[in-house]
């Protein structure tokens, strides 16, 4: 019983696993779009940022893949260090957006809140609005599979 038990626990996190995977596919495109407009638009404004936000969430894909073949838990953990690492590239181009809307100069961790609130407001686009709420479901999915399968490998 213990052993169909830990199969189907497996199979669970192996399936959120997939379902963390397609959110980051939707959460992909719509940022890959996102990109090309910045491309055709922003004439190199924030590119650090940009191009670092962008190269690392594609970098997310290698070990979360990984752990969706092998199951383990380093690699979910990897994929959300990632996520976690450079996420924060995303929020600072978001910022910068939002102070250029509200003609504001004043740089700050401050500015995160009325950025977010900008982007809620729909002044940075839909799209924008989007892929800032969407990645909050691909971040603390990551993490909820990855606590999942630390605590499987533990009990196993």
């Amino acid at each position: 019983m213990e052993v169909v038990t830990q199969h189907y626990f497996h199979s669970s996190l192996t399936g959120m696993g997939y379902v963390v995977l397609g959110a980051w596919l939707i959460q992909a495109t719509v940022g890959v779009t996102l990109l090309v407009s910045w491309a055709r638009h922003a004439h190199g404004q924030s590119a650090g940022l940009v191009w670092t936000h962008a190269v690392a969430m594609v970098g997310f894909l290698v070990p979360w893949s990984a752990f969706v073949v092998t199951g383990a838990a380093l690699w979910a953990w990897v994929g959300f260090g990632v996520l976690l690492v450079f996420i924060g590239f995303g929020d600072a181009t978001m910022v910068r957006r939002a102070r250029t809307v509200l003609g504001e100069t004043n740089p700050g961790l401050r500015d995160y809140v009325p950025a977010a609130l900008v982007a809620l407001s729909g002044r940075l686009g839909r799209r924008t609005t989007f892929h800032m709420l969407f990645s909050a479901v691909v971040f603390f999915g990551a993490l909820a599979v990855a606590i999942g399968a630390t605590v499987a490998a533990a009990a196993s």
